[in-house]
């Protein structure tokens, strides 16, 4: 089983899509939010990561991993694949 993936974006942001393209070169799979107009999902993801007041946000086994820079500098490490490969089952 590979980890479960969750991004929060807006529309036209560049950022975001920075980061679905190193996703997405991965071959990983994830759950796209689109919180441009605010609501429910702005709020949930407001909950999830209480500082975050900018998009992407980034979670992988619902775990916070913050933005585009932040998902990078994990890739960058070597730590973003194993989290991947992780499972998000308990």
């Amino acid at each position: 089983m590979t980890a479960r993936v969750e991004i929060y974006t807006k529309f036209a942001c560049p950022y975001c899509v920075r980061a679905k393209h190193l996703l997405d070169s991965k071959g990983v799979a994830y759950s796209e939010y689109d919180v441009t107009m605010g609501g429910a999902k702005r709020a949930e993801m407001v909950s999830r990561a209480p500082h975050a007041r900018t998009v992407p946000q980034i979670f992988i086994n619902d775990v916070a991993i913050g933005g585009s820079d932040d998902l990078r500098e994990l890739d960058r490490e070597g730590r973003l694949d194993a989290m991947l490969a992780e499972s998000g089952a308990a």
